[in-house]
């Protein structure tokens, strides 16, 4: 596992990333949209779906350095147990959300069929929705550099990687938040196109979240040269 770095709240530069992201993309069209297809049909394979996005951010930071980079590196499995067990957990922590439906459902049937809805269900049942649904995002957006950390940095333990992701997002969940929301708008103007188009906007998702991950990576790298020049010096 390379600890190489030295996690601490990232400079996040929302505009910049989306910059970066729509010049990479028209820099190699072709190969990004191969190598897309192929991160798509991966991820129809069970438990595959995030080791094939973190296997194209590895295809675009290939791309991006000017290196040779085959849209085919997309099946490699060198990452799928941390990806897995990644997978695992989001799993299971939908499913521990979704208990209290387990017993509101059939409570509400009942009621039903009584002929009278129970309110004190309702009043229950729509906070809790807004809470999940909070709950959710607040996780996505603190674990957002875990993919990059496992994928760049090779961090394979996820309780290092989501306590790194903690401190990287602190203070930058708002910033997350509204990057996310304009490239995921961004991403789906496609729909225009009858659908079609996604597969062409779609990747713009991808190579803007790339930009963001390298640039975090760049900023919590860890000179380990530099820290033995400086211990020898004091």
């Amino acid at each position: 596992m390379n600890v190489n770095f030295t996690a601490k709240p990232i400079d996040f530069k929302l505009g910049e990333y989306m910059s970066k992201g729509f010049e990479l993309l028209k820099k190699d069209f072709g190969n990004i949209f191969v190598a897309f297809l192929l991160c798509f049909i991966m991820s129809i394979i069970p438990f595959c779906g995030f080791l094939a996005v973190g296997n194209f951010y590895k295809f675009l930071r290939k791309v991006n350095n000017g290196q040779q980079a085959s849209p085919g590196e997309i099946f490699n499995f060198d990452d799928f147990m941390p990806y897995f067990i990644l997978q695992l957990i989001i799993f299971a922590g939908i499913i521990v959300l979704y208990i209290p439906f387990f017993f509101i459902m059939p409570a509400m049937a009942i009621a039903q069929g009584e002929g009278e809805p129970n309110p004190g269900l309702m009043l229950f049942m729509f906070p809790y929705l807004f809470l999940m649904i909070a709950v959710i995002y607040f996780f996505l957006l603190k674990g957002f550099y875990i993919p990059a950390l496992i994928s760049f940095k090779r961090v394979t333990d996820i309780q290092t990687a989501w306590r790194a992701s903690k401190v990287m997002t602190k203070n930058n969940l708002l910033s997350i938040l509204l990057f996310a929301i304009v490239v995921g708008i961004l991403s789906q103007l496609g729909i225009i196109a009858c659908g079609i188009g996604l597969f062409v906007t779609l990747p713009f998702m991808y190579t803007a979240n790339y930009f963001a991950f390298e640039d975090a990576m760049k900023q919590i790298e860890h000179d380990e040269i530099s820290e033995i020049g400086i211990q020898e010096k004091y």
